[in-house]
């Protein structure tokens, strides 16, 4: 979900509001698709042009951003790298499910990602697939899932308890409204298979060609992770992923759970 932009009204009157447009710019270019110019950022940011500049240039003498010489377009530099890698180094969580995981994907022939809600998203900090598939999609570490269309996100929602669902859910409406009652409804529903199942499902809508079950993980500190297990839809049917995959899947909840020391609690 793109942050929200520091208006171009509001001067940078300390280092705090000087921090924020910098980390905004950041956010920027790691949201697109392709390097950005000044104009660029500063379109996507509503900060001004000449303070865009100036942001860059400190990013860019820190390694935050790299420039290009031709075209001197930004792009995130090797600084983010060192950050990232001690991020996930804290997470003891990844080491203790990968095994795991990796055991579920070689099973169901799928991709399998572990994330954390970033906003209105699971953001993807692992991802493991079989050793002998093709490559099933692009999805990977630093991926961002839809709450309320991907079977991890799915999972997610119904986990929480009904006042955090409520707040979760307004968040969701006012990020983006349009539809927000069929997507409600999906959330519900989602509330009530995980209930039922141990494990929620999204078929053909996080993605159009892609098939998913999604199932929750407690780390040894309470926090909450979401687990999203899919691949082709051609290939993973609804019918194969709940016949075949789901019973590995909720096995792999149990054993994770028991490797952790956290408790399980079956549907």
């Amino acid at each position: 979900m793109p942050r929200q932009a520091v208006p171009a009204d509001a001067p940078p009157k300390d280092e705090v509001a000087a921090l924020a447009r910098g980390l905004a710019v950041l956010q920027a270019i790691a949201s697109a698709e392709k390097p950005l110019s000044n104009r660029a950022l500063a379109d996507a940011t509503g900060i001004p042009k000449a303070t865009v500049s100036r942001l860059a240039a400190t990013l860019l003498g820190a390694g935050y951003l790299r420039q290009d010489e031709d075209s001197e377009l930004f792009s995130l530099g090797p600084t983010l790298l060192d950050l990232s890698s001690a991020y996930l180094r804290d997470f003891d969580m990844r080491t203790l499910a990968r095994p795991h995981l990796a055991e579920l994907a070689e099973y169901a022939g799928a991709s399998v990602h572990m994330g954390l809600r970033d906003g209105c998203d699971i953001l993807m900090i692992e991802s493991v697939r079989p050793r002998l598939a093709v490559v099933l999609s692009r999805t990977g570490i630093g991926t961002r899932m839809n709450i309320a269309t991907s079977a991890s996100g799915r999972a997610y929602y119904a986990a929480l308890g009904a006042d955090e669902r409520k707040l979760l859910a307004d968040e969701l409406r006012s990020a983006s409204p349009k539809g927000w009652t069929a997507r409600k409804a999906s959330l519900d529903r989602a509330v009530v298979e995980c209930t039922e199942k141990g494990y929620c499902s999204s078929f053909e809508e996080w993605h159009p060609d892609i098939n998913a079950l999604g199932f929750t993980l407690r780390g040894p500190r309470g926090e909450l992770y979401a687990v999203s297990c899919g691949g082709p839809a051609y290939r993973l049917t609804p019918e194969l992923m709940h016949k075949r995959v789901a019973p590995r899947l909720v096995q792999t909840q149990r054993a994770i759970a028991r490797a952790v020391g956290t408790s399980f609690r079956a549907p």
